[in-house]
């Protein structure tokens, strides 16, 4: 009897110990096995571009280090796979505070690591779907997630709102991961983004999204005229349960003045600050080229033109700012010498609203590869001249020659910046984020929706 006892105070500990390690790790998403996904085993990186200069290759590899690296890798963490809003090189430290947005272009890159063999499959699918489980146990909003988040437990900081843009950042890198691998990525990957209750954001008396909305306050503000909200569109739309149709589409460019053709640019849709990165996030996923609206408009070109006003821009710059030249273009919300300032920007800008004061951010000119690929390795390779804006993860944030005899230069990453010039660099260089974006069923209902058209 007594041998017997003992077995079963054995097992009995046994349970318990079992029971401490399970807690201690990331909560699992049990699906059922005959209802998950197929396993993804394509390649998407095939046909890449060559003889590229090689600050374009640093810089991409250096990026992807960025939100491979300083994502919160602790299994046993509420906040694992969170990315830093920054990350300081002076002191290299990153900040305390993630951002959605930041983590949406870290789980982008993770397929581009990848094919890239930095990482292995195995670490990357682990990421990706630990990360998700961390997104799902976070607070939401109906199905919204706020802007700033602690980057330990994921609880909302700084009294930041519910966002829908830095949502929809988010979830495009969700969904990308979650087709890049299939299986049960992409089965977490599609519960997150059905969740999202975009009508929810919506004021149907308005046709219009708010632009945010906080527990205290209530929503504020509202999308408008045209911006980098364009992928909200797409997203909503393409919703199985909680859709927006096409008329919020169409009334944003009703409420959108296109500006002329100047001796330098075509006509292009101009946003309210001119800010580059305006015309850039949406077509970071969002294979814009390939797809005209049932107007026959095409955003892509729209991007192309505005990239030719704000390089055109700079050319008028530059008698009054030494920093600002046709190498030295791109300005759009970044650092500068006095802090942050969200309406840098190029002119033409709807309302005139766009601000200048000789900062360059290195990604207005990155983010832009794909638009005006010549000119954005030009300046680049301008930007590798100074040593002062290099870094263990490539370009800083921003510069500004003219603020004094030896310039200002920003000791900062910040992650949004730092994560469109990673993901347009490799949609240049191979399209690859393009292709795997464009595979999403809800993707492809939603440009359906909207009466989007493939180009022939």
């Amino acid at each position: 009897m007594k041998i017997i006892k003992n077995k079963k105070l054995l097992l009995f500990l046994f349970v318990i110990l079992l029971s401490i390690g399970l807690v201690s790790c990331k909560e699992e998403v049990i699906v059922p096995i005959d209802e998950l996904p197929a396993v993804n085993t394509t390649l998407y990186r095939t046909d890449v571009l060559t003889g590229v200069e090689e600050v374009i290759l640093d810089e991409l590899e250096l990026g992807f280090n960025f939100f491979w690296e300083t994502a919160n890798s602790n299994l046993e963490s509420s906040g694992y796979g969170l990315i830093p809003d920054r990350y300081n090189t002076y002191t290299n430290t990153a900040g305390s505070v993630a951002s959605t947005a930041s983590v949406g272009f870290g789980l982008t890159a993770i397929p581009i690591g990848i094919e890239n063999n930095w990482i292995t499959r195995e670490q990357g699918e682990e990421r990706a779907y630990y990360t998700m489980v961390t997104l799902q146990n976070m607070s939401r909003t109906h199905g919204f997630w706020y802007h700033f988040i602690d980057m330990q437990t994921g609880a909302r900081v700084w009294s930041s709102e519910v966002s829908i843009i830095d949502t929809a950042l988010l979830i495009n890198g969700v969904l990308t991961a979650g087709r890049y691998f299939g299986g049960r990525v992409e089965q977490l990957a599609y519960e997150l983004y059905e969740a999202i209750e975009w009508s929810w954001y919506f004021d149907y008396e308005a046709n219009k999204f708010y632009m945010g909305y906080k527990p205290e306050t209530g929503f504020e503000g509202y999308w408008g005229g045209y911006a980098e909200q364009l992928m909200v569109f797409v997203l909503a739309a393409g919703s199985p349960d909680h859709s927006v149709g096409k008329g919020a589409y169409q009334l944003m460019k009703l409420s959108s003045t296109k500006v002329s053709s100047g001796l330098d640019y075509g006509s292009f849709y101009p946003t309210w600050t001119g800010s580059l990165f305006t015309h850039q996030y949406s077509h970071a996923w969002i294979d814009f080229e390939s797809y005209n609206d049932e107007q026959g408009y095409n955003w892509f070109t729209n991007s192309v033109n505005a990239v030719d006003a704000a390089i055109a821009y700079a050319k008028s710059q530059t008698s009054q700012y030494i920093g600002i030249n046709e190498n030295s273009w791109g300005m759009s919300a970044c650092d500068g010498p006095s802090g942050y300032v969200g309406n840098y920007g190029s002119g033409p800008s709807a309302g005139n609203a766009h601000f200048v004061d000789g900062t360059v951010p290195a990604y207005g000119a990155l983010g832009s590869i794909v638009f005006r690929p010549e000119e954005a390795i030009a300046a680049a390779l301008n930007y590798r001249t100074y040593e002062r804006f290099w870094s263990v993860y490539g370009f800083k944030d921003a510069y500004n020659l003219s603020n004094s005899a030896n310039g200002w230069f920003g000791n900062d990453i910040i992650g949004l910046d730092k994560g469109i010039s990673v993901v347009m660099i490799e949609n240049y260089l191979s399209g690859m984020v393009w292709k795997i974006y464009m595979e999403v069923p809800y993707i492809q209902d939603g440009l359906e929706s909207l009466d989007f058209v493939a180009v022939e």
